[in-house]
């Protein structure tokens, strides 16, 4: 709805105009009314107003004053110029203030509200362009979000992507790094303080640790963060410097690199327990080449930060300082990354080459010799394959009854590749049986956990995409699922929710319309009465009023 605000010295001329005109009928909620331009610009700094129509000839402060006022303070604001004036001199200075329009006295209300309409058209024109480009910047900031998970997904599992495909990435969505530069990894781990929040919340904290670390080293280097595939949060920092490959690379550039590095990963820990009040723990990867060596840091920093759960975990863990351990190097585990991958396999529910190249692996393990952390590298690879899969087939692990995946790790299952293997081949046959058995019933759950978030994001974007982002799905094959479970399109599902939770809040509620407006996720009000009428026949104006 259009709220208006009649300004005039002459009294008798905004009560006359309040009282002839159909403003209900012309879509305007509140006629307001001032008699001098101090008091318009009182109103103005307290009540939310669309359209003001002003005489120019006012004591104190004319009618072009206001509108020069309101054009610095309030520049989406309509101005209708009032005057007894047929000067061009006004009506000039009326066009430099960018007024909607100028009408001569006396008014004839026809010609009156003929231009009044097509203010408002013109007002509604610009909220439904307003509108269009929020949605567009929405969809483009949800686009980059999941573009940017998936790359980081690719890159750290080994993905090996062209120079020219890896820059235009980096450029199209947006993300700071730069390729064949020194980089370090920090996986990050939340502390005991956040283990009771639930998994949107989890989501909701990692992120907002994500925006501390780009503040906390702001100015020194670039930060790209994301989700690491074992649940760990991943920061791919780099130093601003562009010194030359020979200074960067030389023991005083990488020592300068080092220190200052500690110096910002200290102040980030610092930060997030005292924004979030609570603990991390940060492992710190040795210096890489971007991109080239990120699987392999990621791998390292990986093992290192499943085997530091016995220690002092609410610190900093540096790769560099724990290089003085035993380092067994077993040329047989790259078999385990080579393709086909395991996750590829899976995908394709090839079992027995599943099996096969798990046999493979192991079986090279035990002829060439091996260390503890050689097992925990194997054990988490094969953990991340069966996570992957579950949860593009719609299961959480938990979900599937004694499955043996544990997520504090069973420190017998690494003892011996003969145990690691055992338990992946009983793994392995749960999770086939578990997933041949509820193709269906994964329909089942998605269509539930649509409804959960649709109902609990009201006030939310709670689009198709939106909603297919959230379960990981592409927004065709969601909507393709949802009509087949219940026989009703997903985006006709939404809006008929919505219409039913706005007719509970207009009979059972004082609500004001446009804090239902508000409450239901829609930013245009007339959008929302034009949907509401289509469902209802009337507006939720005219229904509260009946």
């Amino acid at each position: 709805m259009i709220d208006i605000l009649l300004v005039d010295d002459e009294v008798y001329v905004t009560s006359s105009l309040a009282k002839t005109i159909p403003w209900a009928a012309m879509g305007i909620r509140h006629v307001y009314q001032a008699a001098s331009a101090s008091e318009a610009l009182a109103l103005l700094e307290e009540t939310p107003v669309d359209i003001v129509v002003t005489d120019i000839a006012m004591p104190e402060m004319d009618g072009l004053a206001l509108l020069q006022v309101i054009g610095e303070r309030w520049p989406h604001i309509k101005s209708i110029l009032l005057t007894g004036h047929s000067d061009f001199q006004y009506a000039r200075k009326a066009v430099q203030l960018q007024a909607f329009d100028y009408i001569l006295k006396p008014l004839n209300d026809e010609e009156f509200v003929q231009i009044l309409s097509g203010a408002i058209d013109a007002l509604k024109d610009e909220w439904a362009q307003a509108e269009k480009m929020h949605q567009l910047q929405y969809s483009r900031k949800s686009d980059f979000k999941v573009l940017r998970a998936n790359l980081l997904m690719d890159l750290v599992l080994g993905r090996q992507l062209s120079p020219k495909t890896l820059q235009e990435k980096l450029l199209q969505y947006e993300i700071p790094l730069v390729a064949d530069k020194p980089t370090v990894l920090m996986l990050v781990q939340l502390g005991r303080q956040f283990s009771h929040l639930d998994y949107n919340s989890i989501a909701l904290m990692e992120f907002a640790v994500g925006n501390i670390a780009e503040e906390s080293f702001d100015g020194e280097f670039r930060v790209w963060h994301g989700k690491a595939p074992h649940e760990y949060l991943i920061l791919l920092i780099q130093p601003l410097s562009d010194a030359p490959p020979s200074v960067q690379y030389s023991t005083d550039g990488r020592n300068k690199r080092q220190a200052l590095l500690a110096e910002r990963a200290k102040t980030f820990r610092t930060n997030v327990s005292s924004y979030l009040k609570g603990d991390i723990s940060i492992v710190v990867t040795e210096w890489f080449q971007f991109p080239d060596a990120l699987s392999a840091a990621y791998r390292s920093g990986l093992g290192t930060m499943f085997m530091i759960a016995q220690e002092d975990q609410h610190t900093i863990h540096y790769l560099e300082e724990r290089a003085g351990r035993d380092r067994i190097h077993v040329k047989s585990l790259e078999s385990l990354y080579k393709p086909p991958t395991l996750i590829t396999l899976l995908e394709s529910k090839r079992w027995e080459a599943v099996r096969e190249k798990i046999g493979e692996v192991l079986g090279d393990l035990t002829k060439t010799g091996y260390s503890r952390e050689h097992l925990y590298e194997v054990y988490l690879a094969l953990t991340n394959a069966y996570l992957y899969i579950a949860h593009r087939q719609g299961h959480y692990v938990t979900q599937i009854e004694e499955l043996g995946i544990d997520f504090i790790l069973d420190q017998t299952v690494v003892l011996s590749p003969e145990r690691l293997k055992a338990w992946s081949d009983g793994v392995l046959v749960k999770l086939e049986m578990e997933l041949a058995q509820k193709d269906e019933s994964t329909k089942s759950f998605i269509v539930k956990q649509v409804h959960e978030i649709v109902a609990n994001n009201l006030s939310q974007d709670t689009t198709v995409k939106t909603i297919a982002d959230r379960v990981f799905l592409h927004p065709v094959y969601l909507s393709k699922v949802f009509k087949a479970e219940t026989g009703e399109s997903l985006s006709d599902w939404i809006i008929g929710y919505k219409m039913e939770r706005a007719l509970y809040l207009l009979k059972h509620t004082n609500k004001k319309i446009y804090e239902i407006t508000s409450e239901l996720g829609y930013q245009n009000p007339q959008y929302f009465s034009k949907t509401f009428k289509k469902y209802y026949g009337a507006t939720p104006q005219e229904f509260r009023d009946h």
